[in-house]
């Protein structure tokens, strides 16, 4: 199975938010990864609770309720409607907007905005579905000669990893201001 990060993690640990390509890739794997069967999976997914692995797969943590969940959750909860494509897109748009300025408008394409928009529309019969969203990756894929998402969730992982290697969590200390006697 591999080690997994949040996508929160990747996010963090790049300090800026994800690409355009980068976008439609794991909108696409995502898609197809729900569409597949995905058992258990809560409806409600977030930065948080997407896992991405170090060989390329995706996995969701546990419905377990989290104190993150509460803007990626779909208007129509209340109802019990399945809202995965809305949380899927508001984890979508939240990684783009990742530490952006409040006056600096998120760099997509029209076709992407307009997709993110679809897939978080408060309206559950306006919002696209997963076959829309995963049809509309694969066309923008194999337009754009993107490589396949399994090698992008890759890179993303190594790229946590790598930065957590060159920046440690805890900090240097001088040996000499600590101990001068020993050294």
């Amino acid at each position: 199975m591999g080690t997994f990060v949040t996508l929160a993690e990747v996010l963090e640990a790049r300090g800026s938010p994800l690409e355009e390509d980068e976008v439609w890739l794991n909108s696409m794997a995502l898609a197809f990864v729900l569409l597949s069967g995905p058992g258990n999976m809560c409806s409600v997914l977030s930065p948080g609770s997407l896992l991405l692995s170090a060989s390329g797969d995706l996995a969701f943590k546990s419905c377990a309720r989290s104190g993150d969940l509460g803007s990626f959750t779909a208007p129509e909860v209340q109802d019990g409607h399945d809202m995965v494509v809305y949380s899927l897109g508001m984890t979508l748009y939240w990684s783009v907007d990742y530490q952006l300025a409040q006056n600096q408008p998120i760099q997509l394409s029209d076709k992407l905005n307009n997709l993110l928009l679809s897939m978080c529309e408060d309206t559950v019969q306006r919002r696209a579905d997963l076959v829309t969203v995963l049809e509309t990756c694969d066309r923008h894929i194999k337009t754009a000669q993107l490589p396949p998402p399994e090698k992008l969730i890759k890179q993303l992982v190594e790229d946590v990893f790598r930065d957590s290697v060159s920046s440690p969590t805890f900090p240097l200390l001088n040996l000499r201001s600590v101990l001068p006697s020993l050294v």
